[in-house]
């Protein structure tokens, strides 16, 4: 797999010309005459660099992850460092939107580096660009083009906070849609709350839950085909919940059942579900119940 170091390393692979700036680029129709398009298929690759693009593909698939974006709409792409891209032959998009890259030592030393960090859409599974509506990409757009004013005029000592500065908007609004894109797609949001809860009772039911323990948020992503923080990020969305929560309201629920079998001893109980030690499954039950699971015995009166 290629990796990319600088920016210029990344952009001269792709065939483009070399940046203005050594951190930052930028193309649009207006100043470039046409948007940055890869003539050739690639491997596998990745880069030290965050990428920004309102595209609407024409034909063409953009792998990002484990699937593929998609482009139905006008839709705003994001892409973080060390994220692994790869294109087919003959991608062609609309000449229309914008590509701004930069480094990420580009963000060192300010508030945006850590900023940058809380935004899901960065963390997204592949086909799940950020689409938007006509009024949504004017919006994003005139940020885009105050960006590409800076860049191409003003190349002084004010011009980067200036710069960081726009692109802290442009995420800020990013990031209204992105909530809005949720609270549109519930239907979605439910269907992935049920799969994921068939996925933990299949865990269960095959005895990987007593073999393997509890299972991990990157395990239950990778099955799903989602990235860590979209399932993360839905699930928060959707219940107000997180995905820990979920993974302990499950086990709570299968030691109830567990427990108010005849025969079955605490420490019987904890092994099932997963636990090394049975106090750790006593302090959560506590937690979560208010009562340890000998009184939740007693109560139900099944000792």
């Amino acid at each position: 797999m290629k990796h990319f170091k600088t920016l210029s390393s990344y952009l001269d692979y792709l065939e483009l010309p070399l940046p203005e700036h050594p951190m930052l680029s930028i193309f649009t129709p207006k100043v470039n005459g046409y948007l940055p398009c890869p003539r050739k298929s690639s491997p596998p690759i990745t880069n030290e660099c965050y990428s920004i693009s309102l595209k609407k593909f024409v034909k063409g698939n953009l792998n990002y992850g484990r699937t593929k974006y998609d482009f139905t709409n006008g839709a705003l792409i994001f892409i973080s460092p060390r994220q692994v891209l790869q294109w087919d032959d003959n991608v062609v998009f609309e000449q229309k939107g914008f590509s701004i890259n930069f480094h990420e030592d580009f963000l060192k030393g300010t508030e945006l580096v850590q900023q940058i960090k809380k935004y899901g859409f960065f963390s997204y599974s592949a086909n799940e660009a950020l689409h938007l509506s006509p009024k949504e990409e004017r919006q994003i757009e005139s940020i885009a083009e105050n960006i590409e004013i800076e860049y191409q005029n003003n190349q002084d000592e004010f011009s980067k906070d200036i710069i960081l500065s726009h692109l802290s908007t442009l995420l800020k609004y990013a990031n209204r849609f992105y909530e809005r894109q949720f609270l549109n797609r519930k239907e979605l949001s439910n269907d992935l709350l049920v799969q994921f809860n068939q996925q933990l009772e299949d865990y269960f039911e095959s005895g990987q839950l007593h073999e393997k323990g509890i299972p991990s948020l990157e395990k239950m992503a990778n099955k799903m085909s989602v990235s860590q923080r979209y399932l993360s990020d839905t699930l928060k969305s959707e219940t107000g919940k997180t995905t820990t929560e979920h993974l302990q309201l499950y086990l709570i629920d299968v030691a109830k059942n567990i427990l108010l079998k005849p025969n079955k001893s605490i420490s019987e109980v904890a092994y099932e579900l997963g636990f090394e030690y049975p106090q750790y499954f006593s302090r959560l039950f506590k937690k979560k119940e208010g009562i340890s699971p000998t009184e939740y015995r007693k109560l139900y009166k099944m000792n």
